[in-house]
């Protein structure tokens, strides 16, 4: 007889974890939308999240009028978000003082609620299927196996991530994106663009939340205007449990979630699983509030 936790056995619990982790990925990248453009800016962006499913959105619209391959149809998703996140940019952060970060805050909630009114509007309200690839492929080994649609959405969540960190490490641009954070002033006088810097970290925060959004509509075959506000949620808890501003810790966040998420899922029910999320969450600002990179820089 095996033993057996709750009900579940060791390898039931296992499986479960690897499948979080996998699906996590794109909890991770919301998480580094987020901390990227507080690093950058000292403030949040809730409209994040919205524009990814956004970019997603517009990918399954374009889809409707003409059949697109499923690569077409992520890269679609990609370079709307990139330029839902500059429209973003201009409406909630250029002409809003600096010294007003509530106002712009404000501003983004009003922009996450229009993106998802319009999406409702959009599709009256119904979820819509979306394109995956490798939803046929299952890799097994005895009773464990390997979803092929979740080991391609992380697959593609790590290359997206990988090029974010070379960009904002090994290019000009991610240097002014760095200097324009730490010393603005001193940027400016460099020559650097602030305004054109922020609005460059917008559009490419956009273009890996795109990824995100079609990652997320393609793992579970739909995508639903209910997805926006737990997207944004969990991401964002994702950022702050890894430390707000670590890239490193947003990638933890986001795979600790999407496993922790889907173990609860397996012990209670999927009507459960936000609810231990947030538990989570209070257990870190209680007992970690600077989370599991607090310690680092807050503009690593």
């Amino acid at each position: 007889m095996e033993f057996e936790i709750f009900g579940w056995t060791l390898l039931d619990y296992f499986q479960t974890i690897v499948d979080g982790i996998l699906y996590g990925a794109t909890y991770a990248i919301i998480g580094i939308g987020f901390t990227l453009i507080f690093g950058v800016m000292d403030k949040l962006n809730l409209a994040y999240a919205a524009t990814a499913l956004a970019g997603a959105y517009f990918s399954w619209g374009v889809g409707t009028q003409i059949p697109l391959p499923a690569p077409i149809a992520y890269c679609i998703s990609a370079i709307a978000a990139g330029g839902f996140g500059y429209l973003v940019y201009i409406c909630n952060f250029r002409y809003i003082p600096s010294g007003a970060p509530l106002a712009s805050l404000l501003a983004t909630v009003g922009m996450l609620l229009f993106l998802e009114e319009l999406i409702v509007h959009a599709t009256e309200g119904m979820p819509q299927s979306y394109p995956a690839l490798f939803d046929d492929v299952m890799l097994e080994w005895g009773d464990f196996g390997m979803r092929g649609d979740l080991m391609f959405v992380f697959g593609l969540c790590v290359l997206a991530t990988a090029f974010l960190l070379y960009v904002i490490y090994r290019t000009k641009l991610g240097m002014a994106t760095r200097a324009v954070a730490q010393q603005p002033v001193a940027a400016q006088l460099c020559g650097m663009s602030v305004q054109g810097t922020n609005s460059t970290t917008f559009v490419i925060a956009g273009v890996i939340g795109g990824i995100a959004g079609a990652m997320i509509g393609a793992s579970v075959g739909i995508l639903s205007p209910l997805l926006t506000v737990p997207v944004t949620v969990k991401g964002l808890i994702a950022a702050v449990i890894g430390g707000l501003g670590s890239i490193p810790g947003a990638i933890v966040g986001g795979l600790l979630i999407g496993a922790f998420e889907n173990t609860f899922q397996l012990i209670r029910s999927v009507t459960e699983r936000d609810m231990y999320v947030m538990l989570l969450l209070f257990a870190f600002l209680a007992f970690r509030p600077g989370g599991i990179f607090g310690t680092a820089s807050r503009h690593e």
